[in-house]
């Protein structure tokens, strides 16, 4: 059964012979009713500051739950960015490779041409030597026998 501060503050009680003293049973149930009023409000704004604790909390494991989730996908950006580095460094890597080959290749051609140029500028230098010491002695003869004639 509900008990309002109304129903104390009114509630009305047999008479009997020698009963209570009518002014302080209405004193007393006057000082209850005020109590049961004032633990009414009491109890009333306890609700309220429940209801918006309980809404507040509500919205802070909506936001932790957003929070978790921004950070999962933080990680997975995090991974795949890392993994994009480490295929890109290997990509450079390999292009790097590949250039360093082609530059040895290009100098080894180059060396091997600058060889056979060197090998062929040394046979014709033999070559013009030959001729040119056969044509002096060609001519040297020449003058030995012009000396030798009177």
């Amino acid at each position: 059964m509900d008990l309002s501060p109304l129903d104390v503050r009114y509630q009305e009680f047999p008479r009997a012979f020698r009963g209570y003293h009518r002014g302080a049973v209405r004193e007393y149930l006057a000082r209850v009713a005020e109590a049961m009023e004032a633990l009414i409000q009491e109890n009333e704004a306890l609700k309220e500051r429940l209801r918006a604790l309980e809404e507040e909390n509500a919205r802070l494991k909506e936001a932790e739950g957003e929070l978790k989730r921004a950070v999962v996908a933080a990680e997975r950006i995090a991974r795949e960015l890392k993994a994009q580095a480490e295929r890109e460094a290997e990509l450079l890597r390999k292009e790097a490779q590949a250039a360093k080959e082609r530059l040895l290749q290009e100098a080894a051609e180059e060396l091997k041409r600058l060889r056979a140029e060197i090998e062929r500028a040394r046979q014709e230098k033999a070559l013009f030597l030959g001729q040119v010491r056969a044509l002096f002695e060609g001519y040297l003869e020449a003058l030995k026998r012009l000396e030798k004639t009177p």
